[in-house]
């Protein structure tokens, strides 16, 4: 049974299985789900816990088995956890977790909780995730996205009864907070419990928070390519100048926008051939977010466009790897700069 992240503690409420399985990218929500059931747990009898981190491929799974078939002395039921951090048990692990979920309704004297990463789809398609979404609980932490945080935080803030002003300074103020927390949410947690110490439960004003919150922001060049294809032009130059601060390669960036380039080049020529915009895409393994911006961008834009992002693309390739060009800065972030502010001010709203 799937259950999505926010409707687990309705689950938990309804009736406590003995198999949950917890997914996703994101370690805070990741915690927070895992924290949500052990406690459920431990309020029906749940004492005594073990945890079992699968490294290596010579990891020896009979005491994953062993643990579930012994109790102590002082308790008569026990949480086993098992965390696959590379979310690959092998194939022993496979038959071992096929063998724990078939077996998890006969035995209610042992909570399972299987922690791993986020999966993709082939995956999650396997007999032994088959397994264990079949026989219990299976949840799936989504990220939260940037479109999203501002909320987020406000949400997280109303918890602790805090909540920002009204109208346009509060809604300014939780966009300032998203940007100095994008792709960090541990953190944006943290800077969220700070101002509940430093200040009463109430109204916060856009002067306290920007003088509380950090800038702990950390962007990567897969979601800096999103926000040149959502046409952002301000999160552009601040995520650019973010990963340049950290020392992010320059030519993971490159590569980073210009596959997208080329993808939306593939993908135009497809429909100039006659193919649907959706079917361009599959073709083209474009899904999630990225399949929601190219289908607004690439109707508007035209193949020989694209073919000028490709050449582009070729030349600061070369900046980036020690050429000069004519009419480009001869630095490597200068030139990645052009290149994506040309992209994403033909990307933005109309």
């Amino acid at each position: 049974m799937q259950v999505a992240a926010q409707q687990l503690g309705g689950q938990l409420q309804r009736g406590l299985r003995s198999l949950y399985t917890v997914h996703g990218d994101e370690p805070l929500l990741i915690q927070e789900a895992a924290d949500s059931i052990r406690s459920a747990a431990r309020a029906q009898g749940y004492t005594e816990r073990t945890v079992h981190t699968v490294a290596g491929a010579h990891f020896d799974w009979s005491e994953v088995l062993a643990s579930g078939g012994s109790l102590s002395l002082f308790a008569d039921k026990q949480i086993v956890e098992i965390r696959i951090p590379t979310g690959k048990p092998g194939k022993d692990g496979a038959q071992i977790l096929q063998q724990i979920a078939a077996n998890a309704q006969d035995n209610d004297s042992v909570l399972t909780l299987v922690l791993l990463p986020r999966l993709d789809g082939q995956t999650t398609k396997g007999a032994w995730f088959g397994a264990l979404e079949g026989f219990g609980v299976t949840v799936k932490v989504d990220p939260v996205e940037r479109q999203a945080l501002p909320q987020w935080i406000a949400l997280r803030l109303q918890q602790q009864g805090q909540h920002v002003v009204s109208g346009e300074e509060g809604q300014r103020t939780l966009q300032f907070f998203a940007d100095r927390v994008e792709g960090n949410l541990l953190a944006a947690y943290q800077e969220i419990q700070k101002l509940g110490l430093l200040f009463p439960a109430g109204e916060l004003s856009f002067d306290q928070v920007e003088g509380a919150v950090l800038n702990v922001a950390r962007y990567t060049p897969f979601k800096l390519a999103e926000a040149v294809l959502s046409g952002q032009v301000v999160r552009t130059q601040r995520m650019l100048d973010g990963l340049q601060a950290v020392g992010e390669p320059a030519v993971l960036v490159h590569w980073a926008l210009s596959e997208d380039i080329r993808t939306l080049h593939r993908v135009r020529l497809a429909i100039d051939a006659g193919r649907p915009l959706p079917m361009a895409l599959r073709e083209n393994r474009v899904w999630g977010l990225k399949e929601k911006l190219m289908e607004r961008v690439v109707p508007v834009l035209s193949s020989a466009v694209l073919g000028k992002w490709l050449d582009d693309a070729h030349t600061v390739d070369g900046i980036v790897k020690g050429l000069k060009a004519p009419g480009w800065p001869g630095d490597a972030w200068g030139a990645l700069q052009q290149m994506a502010m040309r992209v994403a001010l033909a990307c933005g709203p109309r």
